[in-house]
C-alpha cells in the first residue's frame, strides 16, 4: 500500500501537507513551479505590506504634483491618487500570474495596520483569484495605555471585518505572546475564519557597536524553534475547529512529523528552503513518506495529533508539572580541573 500525503486546509485539497510560507521564494514564477513539482500542497504568496502600499501611493502622488503649481491646468489632467489603485497592482497582478500557472491553491498574504486596508486589499486579493487568504497580525505595540484587551479587541475587529468582505478561507497567522493564549485563539474561532497559523516570528534589531547603530538583522530559523509551535498545536488539536498550520522551526522532515503528530494540518517551509534550496522540499516529502512506511502508517490523517494533549499518553507533557520535572532532572555539568583545584 503506498502513501498519501493528500489533506484538506481551509477546505482546500492539497496534494500534500507541506506549504513554501509567505517568503520572497514566491516571487519568482520559475520558483514556484519548481516548487510544485518538488511535492509543495499550496504556496503562500510572499505579503502585501500596508507600509509598501502607502509608500508608493505617496511617491506617485509626489511625482504627479511637483511643478503643479505652475500650471493651473495640470491636476485637471490627472485623475484622484486614491482612485488609481497602483499600491496593490503589482502583488495582484503577479498573484493572477502564479495563478496560472501552478495546479495548486495559492493563498495570498495580507499584512496591514488600518482597519480599513485590510478590507480593501482582502477584497481585491480575492477579485484577483485567490484562493485563500492569510491574515498576518504582526505589530509590536509600544504605547503604554495600549491595554492586552484593547489590542486583541482590535485584532478581533479586523479579523471579523475580513470574515464578512470575502467568500474565500481565511487563516490567521499570530505571534505567541498573548496573556491566555488558548482564550485568544477561541475568540478567533467565533470570527468564523478556517484556520490558524502558529506562529509569527518576529525579527529584531541588533546593535552595531562599531558604527554605534541599531540596525535590524534577519535570521534563519532553528529546530528549537518548532517546540513551541507543537506545544501549542499539541494543546489546541480538537478544542478548537480550525484547521492548525505550523510555521517556523520545520526543517527536516522529521521536524514536519512532529508538527502533524502534535496536530497540524499543514507544515510551512521557508529557512530551510533558502538554505538548502527549493529542490529540498523533495527530500522532506520523501523522508515523510519513508518514515510512515516503516512505522506502517499510510496516510497523513492516520498520524494527525497521535502525540496532541489529548490523544498523548502522558498529557501532563504539556503543562507545568513537566517543566518543574524537566529542571529537576536537568544533569549538572561537573566542575573544570580548574575549578576542582580552587575549591581543593
Amino acid at each position: 500500500m503506498s502513501v498519501s500525503l493528500e489533506t484538506t486546509y481551509l477546505g482546500l485539497k492539497l496534494s500534500s501537507p507541506l506549504i513554501p510560507s509567505a517568503s520572497p521564494l514566491s516571487k519568482s514564477l520559475d520558483t514556484v513551479k519548481v516548487l510544485e513539482e518538488m511535492g509543495a500542497g499550496a504556496i503562500v504568496l510572499y505579503s502585501l505590506f500596508e507600509e509598501d502600499i502607502e509608500k508608493e501611493t505617496s511617491s506617485l502622488e509626489q511625482s504627479l504634483t511637483v511643478g503643479a503649481e505652475s500650471f493651473a491646468e495640470a491636476l485637471s489632467y490627472v485623475p484622484d491618487v486614491p482612485t488609481l489603485r497602483i499600491g496593490p497592482d503589482y502583488y495582484l497582478d503577479h498573484l493572477m500570474r502564479v495563478k496560472q500557472s501552478v495546479g495548486i491553491p495559492v493563498i495570498a498574504s495580507l499584512n496591514a495596520q488600518n482597519p480599513g486596508q485590510w478590507i480593501k486589499f482582502a477584497k481585491l486579493i480575492e477579485e484577483a483569484g485567490a484562493d485563500g487568504l492569510e491574515l498576518n497580525l504582526y505589530s509590536i505595540p509600544t504605547i503604554a495605555s495600549l491595554s492586552s484587551q484593547e489590542l486583541e479587541k482590535k485584532y478581533l475587529e479586523v479579523i471579523k471585518a475580513c470574515r464578512q468582505a470575502v467568500k474565500i478561507p481565511i487563516a490567521v497567522k499570530l505571534s505567541p505572546f498573548f496573556t491566555n493564549f488558548f482564550s485568544f485563539s477561541s475568540l478567533v474561532e467565533q470570527t468564523e475564519v478556517n484556520g490558524l497559523v502558529l506562529f509569527n516570528r518576529f525579527f529584531q534589531p541588533d546593535i552595531d557597536l562599531e558604527n554605534m547603530n541599531v540596525e535590524p538583522r534577519i535570521t534563519l530559523s532553528t529546530e528549537n524553534e518548532l517546540l513551541l509551535r507543537i506545544t501549542w498545536i499539541g494543546i489546541l488539536f480538537n478544542r478548537l475547529k480550525l484547521d492548525l498550520s505550523a510555521t517556523g522551526g520545520v526543517l527536516t522532515a522529521t521536524d514536519a512529523l512532529k508538527a502533524i503528530l502534535s496536530g497540524a494540518t499543514t507544515v510551512q517551509l521557508c529557512s530551510a528552503l533558502l538554505y538548502h534550496g527549493v529542490e529540498y522540499l523533495k527530500t522532506i516529502r520523501n523522508g515523510m513518506v519513508e518514515w510512515m512506511e516503516k512505522k506502517g502508517y499510510y496516510s497523513v490523517s492516520s498520524i494527525r495529533g497521535l502525540l496532541s494533549q489529548k490523544n498523548c499518553p502522558d498529557p501532563s507533557s504539556y503543562e507545568r508539572a513537566q517543566y518543574v520535572y524537566a529542571l529537576s532532572v536537568y544533569p549538572t555539568p561537573s566542575l573544570s580541573g580548574l575549578e576542582k583545584k580552587e575549591r581543593g
